[in-house]
């Protein structure tokens, strides 16, 4: 029998600062999401640093006297790590490693490394390699200092950065190879893609842990790997699917995230094919997220950066058990009512108004709520796309109310 072992969490801090572009509030929240990807990557958080600045400090990002304040914190705890909320520079995590004298990651590094750790197939880690590599490039000065300068006197005449130089060759050599590669892979998966023939095709999209993976188990009746941490899912799956007769492919995508980073964009965007010759996109989104308002905006930035922004979607607002609204006293005359306020109803108003009463549905994935209306809706849609490409095929899938609702789920 396997002896079971603690995993020690690394101790870690994170540091982030408030600038016009991002408000208290705003800087609290990315906190927040910065501290589940701590955890997720195997990290505790010991203590979280803010500043207000106008803007970050070109060398060493946060004040000098911040700078103190988190090296002290450092010095008197054992932390080993220090996380920044926003992408450093390559002279920023010198010069900050320098005073710390731990481990530097920004938030860039902590998503790939979770994207490393989380990658199952050799596509997903080439993809997470290239992005590596992509990040590393600009960042190896530093990596060697005996030879990071010519000196003066006898004998001390060397070669300058030959090793930097040859470092670097190396990694675009690497980057090179690899973007070969996942060509490669492309075409395999072009025609893995072709061979699916002309049945419809229908993409679970959303922000990172929103309950994608968990929908498509309930509905595909599979076992696609799920759990309440972020990235869970990093390679694509696709399921054939059947609501009642009528058969389609449904894709299960890698989740999205603010602050993405550009390397992870550019890198994913071939796994991202699947949403971009998808039929029909089904945006998930968790509403009991108290900033799931920015969480679509956040995904509907990235469909536009992949081309697929103009597709006919379904919203699909996931985990309705968990939602709580805020608490509000009616009789304090000086509180403001706020969208933290809202019941489910209002909100069901709120986005039936805005996409349509047919394209904002209301789901508990985990709990099997309301999954009947999710099927009928899909099924339906999907039925449109079909007969539009089969327009002999009508009569084979009759309206879905006639069909037997007591069916098991």
């Amino acid at each position: 029998m396997l002896e079971k072992k603690d995993i020690e969490l690394e101790s870690a801090v994170l540091i982030g600062v408030v600038t016009r572009e991002q408000d208290e509030t705003q800087s609290k929240e990315y906190l927040d999401e910065l501290e589940f990807l701590t955890y997720t990557a195997g990290g505790e958080v010991k203590k979280r640093f803010t500043q207000k600045m106008e803007m970050p400090n070109p060398k060493t990002f946060i004040g000098t006297g911040k700078m103190e304040e988190v090296k002290q914190f450092i010095d008197d705890n054992e932390i080993g790590t220090a996380i920044f909320d926003d992408e450093l520079s390559a002279a920023q995590e010198r010069n900050i490693s320098k005073i710390l004298g731990v481990k530097v990651l920004d938030r860039t590094n902590l998503i790939l490394d979770i994207f490393a750790q989380r990658a199952q197939t050799s596509y997903a880690r080439t993809q997470v390699e290239l992005a590596q590599c992509e990040y590393l490039l600009p960042r190896l000065k530093g990596m060697w200092t005996h030879l990071e300068r010519q000196k003066g006197g006898i004998g001390m005449r060397g070669p300058g950065e030959t090793e930097i130089e040859t470092d670097r060759r190396i990694v675009r050599d690497k980057i090179a190879l690899l973007k070969a590669k996942i060509k490669t892979i492309d075409k395999q998966m072009a025609v893995q893609r072709g061979n699916r023939g002309k049945m419809v095709r229908v993409a679970l999209v959303g922000y990172t842990n929103v309950g994608k993976s968990t929908l498509m188990n309930t509905i595909s009746k599979s076992e696609v790997f799920a759990e309440n941490k972020l990235f869970a899912t990093l390679d694509t799956t696709v399921r054939k699917v059947v609501i009642q007769n009528l058969p389609f492919l449904l894709t299960d995508t890698v989740g999205f995230i603010r602050k993405l980073p550009t390397q992870l964009v550019e890198s994913f965007k071939s796994t991202l094919d699947e949403v971009r010759e998808a039929d029909l996109l089904l945006h998930v989104v968790d509403i009991s997220h108290p900033n799931f308002e920015e969480h679509i905006a956040s995904v509907n930035k990235i469909l536009g950066e992949i081309d697929s922004a103009d597709k006919p979607t379904i919203m699909v607002f996931n985990k309705i058990d968990a939602y709580k609204a805020e608490p509000f006293d009616e009789t304090d005359l000086t509180a403001e009512r706020t969208t933290d306020h809202y019941s489910l109803a209002e909100w069901k108003r709120t986005w039936m108004n805005r996409v349509g009463e047919d394209n904002a549905l209301f789901i508990s994935a985990l709990n099997k709520k309301n999954l009947e209306e999710f099927k009928k809706r899909v099924y339906n849609e999907v039925r449109e796309i079909h007969v539009t490409r089969f327009p002999y095929n009508h009569f084979l899938y009759p309206d879905y109310d006639y069909e037997n609702l007591g069916e098991e789920e």
